[in-house]
């Protein structure tokens, strides 16, 4: 009996203490100062005001109403009275000091006048006050309505079109929607503006970009039916053709991995045999060849040997060519990669693609190079000199491309494997969920303008969300993707493995 007063006693003075420091907590003020007008800090109870990075509040310090949003959010303590708990009317026991606990943290002003402030009052954002600011666009630039803000539930965002004439850098692991994702920009772009796109697709995941699904919104249905004849899918078999004789040397010499120097009387012979030649096939070789020496021979076991021969990317003197595409002038061209059969020839074809791109600079046509899964086509180390030579048109269309009108869009789900010269150059980043430390500080390294506390968030993505930074948003957020118009390529395999046997 003894034993269950003294619990009684004792849950009574934890609840007198719990309740003596909620009393003291509710007492602090949401109140926030900023000495530039630019970033604020703030302190605020643990009560009542939710705050997280990320998240929308507004600073209203007189007549002044000033839009913000909190970057960090920390637990700090304060010590507060000596109190000693009672029971009853008497006290209880010894005297103990309440440490108070409150949240502190810093922010940045998106919105208002930009003077320094002291001590005004902190209260969350509404939904109005948040859209306002986000939809608010310069004239004459295009909004693309990509999805909602996570932390303003309901609130649309939209991207900035004129952002993506910088480049981009898409990321986020397997499983996270970065492809779906990726699949609703280029539908906004291709419906919201008039920049061409270029498309490498490694996976086939953008086949089928300009039919629409059935649920399509009728005006979406109606908008895209202009695009009709103007994006365009080249496959193996069905436009996705190189001629060897128009190739530049360098591919030339690297698809038959031949070393001007090393292998300089071979180098010789297949100049020599290439001149003036429309097509090449290894028929036709071998009928050159035959008037020639042993180099011309060993030309012809060379290509034999390699495979050279049996690839499929070889359009023959009747076949299309890809590089007619890209003079076209359509206003999406997807060339799907994915569909050749070797690393080989999908290195060709991207090389080719960029390589022909780098050439038209000259003209200074607006193009936004898309490239997904950019860690094959571009990667810090390449493996062979096809994938070389890509990598090098990528490396300087991102350093060089922008004043050319050359704009680069390149995802991946593995950002240190993508060649650092080509991301270091990217002022946009959407990145999706990332379990990896490692490739999340990677990552915060390249884009150091994004908080880092937005960063960290990025582990805990469901799929289908996204922080958005750079001049394509009106600030780093956190976006909810929205959903597609036009059918999605490629396929999941079928999960049935994982039921139970019978």
């Amino acid at each position: 009996m003894v034993g269950e007063d003294e619990g009684s006693e004792h849950e009574r003075r934890v609840e007198d203490f719990r309740s003596t420091r909620r009393v003291l907590e509710a007492g602090i003020l949401p109140l926030a100062t900023s000495v530039d007008g630019r970033r604020f800090s703030y302190q605020a109870s643990l009560h009542g005001l939710e705050l997280q990075p990320g998240s929308y509040v507004v600073l209203e310090d007189g007549d002044a109403a000033l839009l913000g949003q909190v970057v960090t959010v920390e637990l700090a303590r304060t010590d507060g009275p000596d109190v000693a708990p009672r029971s009853g009317a008497e006290t209880a026991g010894p005297r103990m000091r309440i440490a108070i606990r409150h949240a502190v943290g810093e922010g940045r002003l998106l919105a208002g006048p930009r003077t320094p402030f002291h001590d005004a009052t902190v209260r969350p954002a509404s939904a109005h006050e948040v859209e306002e600011h986000v939809r608010s666009f310069p004239p004459g630039r295009a909004a693309l309505d990509v999805g909602e803000l996570v932390l303003a539930p309901g609130v649309p965002l939209a991207l900035d079109a004129a952002g993506f004439g910088r480049h981009t850098f898409l990321c986020g692991q397997s499983g996270s929607g970065k492809t779906y994702a990726l699949g609703v920009v280029l539908e906004r772009l291709l419906l919201e503006t008039g920049l061409r796109l270029v498309v490498l697709d490694p996976n086939s995941d953008f086949v089928h970009l300009g039919e629409l699904r059935a649920e399509t919104d009728a005006a979406v249905a109606e908008r895209f039916a202009d695009l009709e004849g103007e994006i365009v899918v080249r496959r193996a078999g069905d436009g996705l053709g190189l001629r060897f004789p128009e190739l530049d040397p360098g591919l030339q010499a690297a698809a038959l991995r031949l070393d001007p120097v090393a292998d300089r009387e071979e180098y010789a012979e297949l100049v020599a045999l290439v001149s003036g030649v429309e097509s090449l096939s290894l028929e036709r070789l071998e009928r050159l060849s035959a008037e020639g020496g042993e180099d011309a021979r060993r030309l012809v076991e060379r290509a034999r040997n390699l495979g050279v021969d049996r690839w499929s990317i070889w359009a023959g003197s009747d076949g299309h060519s890809i590089t007619a595409d890209l003079d076209a002038g359509r206003r999406c061209l997807v060339v799907d990669i994915g569909s050749l059969e070797t690393r080989q020839e999908q290195a060709l074809a991207a090389a080719t693609v960029l390589g022909e791109l780098w050439q038209r600079r000259g003209r200074r046509e607006a193009v936004l190079i898309v490239v997904d899964e950019a860690h094959n086509v571009c990667p810090g180390r390449p493996g062979d000199p096809l994938t070389a030579i890509a990598t090098e048109h990528a490396v300087r269309i991102a350093g060089e491309g922008r004043k050319f009108g050359l704009y680069l869009l390149i995802a991946s789900q593995r950002p240190q494997k993508v060649h650092e010269n080509v991301l270091s150059q990217c002022d946009n980043l959407m990145l999706m969920r990332m379990n990896s430390l490692a490739d999340l500080g990677f990552v915060g390294r390249l884009f150091s303008f994004v908080p880092p506390s937005l960063l960290e968030r990025a582990t805990d993505f469901p799929q289908g969300e996204s922080l958005v930074a750079g001049p394509i948003a009106p600030h780093p957020a956190l976006l909810g993707i929205g959903r597609r118009i036009t059918a999605e390529g490629g396929g999941d395999v079928p999960a049935d493995w994982a039921q139970p046997r019978g």
